[in-house]
């Protein structure tokens, strides 16, 4: 019974982080009714590994960049954001355990800087199923919750068997601020 309650949590795991990436921003539709809104983006995560994801769980450092598309009922004007992505810890093609840092810069020229202090990561050979949450730590949003689910596929899967390991992956990814 117990590898079957963990199979469930796993792969539903999995299953709500693709849906909510799927559907984008309409899954969490943004509530206006306070004075400073919230915003629900749907973009793309590019996430690099030093040294690269490998068999073994190893200590490595995380760089990245993400580009979204945004909604906010209480600001039009909030339609983008950019962000660089850093941090690090204990990660593999199996098992990841990291700290990241994302800062976001909006369409409106406000930055955010969100620290996603650890998060739902499944990898199965660094194909990564991720929901992390965070808060905004500085900026516009500062003291949100933030949830980012995504996706980040690995292109180059051998490669977790060797010392190289996969140093790059990519997929869609979502913002989403109450």
């Amino acid at each position: 019974m117990r590898s079957m309650w963990s199979w469930a949590r796993a792969y539903g795991s999995a299953a709500l982080a693709v849906g909510m990436v799927a559907a984008g921003p309409a899954v969490a539709p943004v509530e206006a009714n306070t004075p400073t809104g919230g915003v629900s983006c749907a973009g793309t995560n590019t996430i690099g590994f030093s040294p690269g994801l490998s068999l073994r769980a190893r200590r490595t450092r995380i760089t990245g960049t993400g580009s979204y598309r945004c909604t906010s009922a209480a600001d039009p004007g909030l339609t983008a954001g950019t962000s660089e992505i850093s941090g690090g810890g204990v990660n593999g093609c199996f098992a990841s355990d990291a700290t990241t840092v994302e800062k976001i810069t909006w369409s409106t020229g406000e930055r955010s800087v969100v620290v996603y202090p650890m998060g739902d990561v499944r990898q199965v050979a660094a194909q990564a199923v991720v929901l992390v949450v965070g808060k905004v730590v500085s900026g516009r949003f500062h003291g949100r919750t933030v949830a980012s689910p995504g996706v980040q596929l690995a292109l180059d899967v051998p490669s977790c068997a060797t010392d190289r390991g996969v140093q790059r992956i990519s997929g869609p990814s979502a913002l989403l601020i109450p």
